[in-house]
């Protein structure tokens, strides 16, 4: 009985016209995707049965790039736990990987990665997205300030030593961040590590450079790059606290009290003479510019405008040594 009434009303019902059924073909395939739709961003905030928050507190490397509504926000210019930070560097992101030294964005070396932030895709720390009340500014984005608890976790371990073995406390160094042209002619920032006793001296002589469209190719921490000398020289960045040792030595650097910098090595290499005549030049492969006659962009010599406002500023360069010719170098005596 009830399939003999099922039969009479499918026959009542009106016939499709062409029309319809199109339409109906139509606003058919329209749900189907809305549901689809619905599927995908469910499961995308979930995680597999987790929340979009429980997520994030299981990824720590995705921090920056997780928005959580409720809980605890990370304040305007600080950073709350491991919630992303913000500050006057470009914006934090949260991939680690860099790409090769070539690129100046190469194996940075963040193997401590227990910090609550983490580099931007430029290399830059923004002081770990602090902002110091104790902050100096010379001229627009040109400053220094002391190191922020973010950045002395992110440098201890890499180029501040992790034990008490450091000749010189973290209180006695400043971060200090600059602007300056790139190789591409491009405004970058850019950032260093210092002893507090050269900071303004650092951002006085960089403002000048700026001004004067010195060329640049990358000004980042060492840390950066795992506080590896020889592959921050590689990559030609221009770099100043870090604690070693000269090389094939026990005596502390003046980079270790943060009183000396490097200033685009690779085109300024450091030469050692051995005693048979010959000559040990560091980085390798930068034995094109060892030659000191010859002519080449990003040369220092004594006429460059680097050379003579870092003497201006009491500084020595490594270029007048005597027993080896350090370029790329300059230092400061402090008393």
């Amino acid at each position: 009985m009830k399939k003999n009434v099922w039969k009479k009303y499918i026959k009542s019902l009106p016939k499709l016209t062409p029309a319809g059924k199109k339409a109906l073909l139509k606003y058919g395939a329209i749900l189907l995707f809305i549901i689809l739709g619905f599927s995908l961003l469910s499961r995308a905030l979930t995680h597999n049965g987790q929340t979009l928050a429980q997520y994030g507190e299981a990824n720590p490397s995705l921090q920056g790039s997780l928005s959580v509504s409720g809980g605890d926000a990370a304040p305007a210019g600080g950073s709350s736990g491991n919630a992303g930070v913000s500050g006057n560097s470009a914006d934090m992101l949260t991939d680690s990987a860099g790409t090769d030294a070539e690129d100046g964005q190469g194996d940075n070396g963040q193997e401590h990665e227990d910090t609550a932030w983490q580099v931007s895709a430029d290399g830059l720390t923004g002081n770990g997205g602090t902002e110091s009340p104790k902050r100096v500014t010379y001229k627009p984005d040109f400053y220094y300030e002391p190191l922020s608890e973010n950045l002395i976790g992110y440098i201890t371990g890499c180029s501040y030593p992790d034990d008490d073995s450091a000749e010189i406390s973290l209180s006695e160094l400043n971060y200090v961040h600059i602007l300056h042209y790139n190789f591409e002619g491009n405004i970058a920032e850019g950032e260093l590590i210092c002893n507090s006793a050269i900071a303004q001296d650092l951002v006085e002589i960089f403002y000048e450079l700026y001004t004067a469209e010195y060329r640049l190719e990358r000004v980042l921490l060492i840390d950066y790059y795992d506080a590896d000398d020889t592959t921050s020289m590689m990559a030609n960045n221009t770099s100043c606290f870090n604690y070693r040792n000269i090389d094939d030595t026990d005596k502390l650097s003046r980079h270790a009290f943060g009183l000396a910098i490097d200033v685009n090595p690779f085109y300024n290499p450091y030469i050692r003479f051995t005693k048979d005549g010959g000559q040990i030049i560091s980085p390798e492969s930068s034995e094109a510019y060892a030659d000191r006659t010859q002519s080449f962009p990003y040369k220092i010599d004594a006429d460059d405008l680097c050379c003579r406002l870092f003497l201006e500023h009491g500084f020595t360069w490594g270029g007048n040594w005597n027993s080896s010719k350090d370029y790329q170098h300059f230092q400061k005596i402090i008393d």
